[in-house]
């Protein structure tokens, strides 16, 4: 088939289509949806459905599917956010090279690469050191490239990784893929969202759930008050949403415009919400005071043992909590307390504490609404405290219990609606590619899926070969020590395997970092290479079946090549 032809104006946008990198994901939010669509599209995921990990998930509830693939992607790839893999660029440079898309104060109060410092809580540790970037100087940043299910599967070829890896935007479009695929979750039920340091998905699916990382937050977890569910809190509670999109388009925070559906964002803002909300009951409570346990020396806990009762202090109850399964908070508060050693117990009540058991049977039937100012005086009367003030307790509580996220602004004007991506539970992956590559003209992301997924037979291969030259510096940096010569010997030598399947094509750096790469492959690399050490000659590459030819200069070398691809340009 023909390759499309990309515009000079739109060459930055396509050509971040295949680096993916943080920065251009904020700058170009189309991106985002587009690699979870190069995900949809790829072989990989489609694969598991023939792991026997997965041989009876149709038969399986939802819940126990999702449950299944969280255990699937947990076995199966670690996170990674290691500053060398990508190498490094600088803010300068970027600034520069985003200023005709957007201005340099709006990045720099959007990104936390360039200034933005979010909520003062979060940000209370200096947020370079936080990253590691303080080795470097002050204007130095990471690339810190998004990886395709494909990249992510490669870093179990690195000695220092026992399985595939990803930073977060990897992780939550590959789940989004996955759960589309394994679980056949519907795409609209589907929302990705990214605050200016974290990216996850909120799946519309009963309270529904979270994504995050390589975990899943349903709503029951999102309120039990451990310190992981803590962790995973922080982005929603500290951050501002910049984008969420589904398969009906995106709403930034930046950009005047919308493309999504309104009916679907007012949905999801409405579904989100509920999750985010609990009534307090006497579980929540005692979730409450597990993760605030400066609160905790206001209560405690009256057990009957061999016919008599014994009081123990609430902290040091929920200190034995990490020793085992067993909960304050839940109906197996007894045999937490049987565990405990006798020398922790009292004979007689402490004086000047709140005994939760009285307190749950002020909560029976009665959970109260956080927004109910009358039950939460009524609350309050039953919190009266000397070791705490009561009002910071119920303030406290009321945030535990509800949170509201800064979702991009409401008055978004509508675009051009994006042609809906229709795609079904039913459908094989080629009915999903052709169904996909059937609105490319209607649909942006769509479009940049296919320079996402890299397939070469659909792009033009302008944007690819501007990023491999423009924004791979690990190869660079890791190959200056070589002599030309022994560049073109140590490449002749690495492994052949492309970790693309077909017509598709690796960047230099994924070629660098996993040491395998297709002839073509090495031969771009090679380029990306040259061109910084000898910038005023010329390089030529012919692609011809079955060998890729370069002319450096002077110089002439020829890779063996498996793509399939015929080429001939000037780099």
């Amino acid at each position: 088939m023909n390759n499309p032809t990309v515009e000079e104006d739109d060459l930055e946008k396509y050509s971040s289509a295949i680096t993916l990198s943080d920065m251009e994901i904020f700058v170009f939010p189309e991106l985002l949806y587009a690699l979870l669509l190069a995900n949809v599209m790829s072989p990989r995921v489609w694969a598991w459905l023939d792991d026997p990990w997965f041989a009876k998930i149709d038969t399986m509830s939802p819940s126990k599917k999702i449950n299944r693939l969280k255990q699937y992607i947990i076995d199966h790839y670690e996170f990674n956010l290691d500053l060398d893999t990508w190498g490094l660029t600088d803010q300068e440079s970027e600034m520069k090279r985003f200023e005709p898309f957007m201005s340099r104060e709006t990045i720099s109060d959007s990104n936390a690469l360039f200034g933005y410092q979010g909520d003062k809580h979060y940000f209370d540790l200096d947020i370079r050191r936080h990253f590691g970037l303080e080795k470097y100087n002050d204007t130095a940043i990471p690339y810190w490239k998004t990886e395709t299910v494909e990249a992510m599967d490669a870093f179990a070829r690195k000695d220092e990784y026992r399985v595939g890896a990803g930073e977060c935007v990897s992780l939550s479009t590959l789940y989004a893929a996955a759960l589309f695929i394994i679980c056949k979750v519907p795409l609209e039920d589907i929302f990705l969202m990214a605050t200016p340091l974290h990216s996850q998905n909120f799946i519309a699916y009963n309270d529904g759930f979270l994504t995050n990382n390589r975990r899943i937050v349903t709503k029951n977890m999102w309120f039990n008050g451990t310190e992981l569910t803590d962790k995973a809190q922080r982005a929603l509670r500290n951050e501002r949403i910049t984008m969420v999109m589904n398969n009906t388009g995106i709403v930034h925070c930046i950009y005047d415009e919308m493309s999504m559906e309104p009916a679907e964002y007012e949905r999801f803002k409405r579904q989100v919400g509920d999750y985010l909300s609990t009534p307090i009951t006497f579980e929540i409570l005692a979730n409450f005071l597990r993760q605030h346990s400066q609160f905790q020396k206001c209560f405690q806990i009256c057990h009957d043992y061999h016919g008599k009762k014994r009081w123990i202090p609430a902290e040091r109850a929920y200190a034995y909590e990490h020793a085992g399964p067993f909960k304050v908070s839940d109906n197996t508060r007894d045999k937490l307390l049987e565990e405990i050693d006798s020398d922790e117990f009292y004979c007689d009540p402490l004086p000047k504490r709140i005994c939760m058991p009285k307190l749950e049977e002020f909560f029976k039937d009665n959970p109260i609404l956080h927004y109910d100012a009358e039950s939460m005086a009524e609350l309050g009367k039953k919190l009266e405290c000397r070791n705490a003030q009561k009002n910071e307790m119920l303030a406290a509580l009321a945030d535990f219990v509800h949170l509201e996220p800064e979702f991009p602004t409401l008055g978004k004007k509508v675009s051009k609606p994006w042609k809906k991506i229709e795609l079904t539970a039913e459908m094989g992956r080629d009915e999903v590619i052709k169904t996909i590559e059937s609105i490319r003209d209607e649909n942006p992301s769509a479009d940049l899926a296919f320079y996402s997924l890299r397939d070469m037979t659909r792009c033009d291969w302008a944007p690819f070969l501007k990023a491999a030259l423009e924004r791979n510096p690990a190869c660079i940096q890791a190959t200056k020590e070589l002599s030309d010569d022994e560049l073109f010997q140590t490449l002749e030598k690495m492994n052949s395997e492309s970790i693309y399947d077909g017509p598709r094509l690796a960047q230099p750096d994924e070629i660098w970092n996993f040491q395998t790469g297709d002839g073509l492959e090495k031969a771009i690399l090679l380029a990306d290479v040259w061109k910084t050490r000898h910038p005023d000659e010329i390089i030529e590459l012919d692609v011809q079946t079955g060998r890729a030819h370069m002319t450096l200069g002077t110089k002439t070398i020829s890779f063996e090549s498996n793509k399939g691809l015929t080429r001939s340009c000037h780099l």
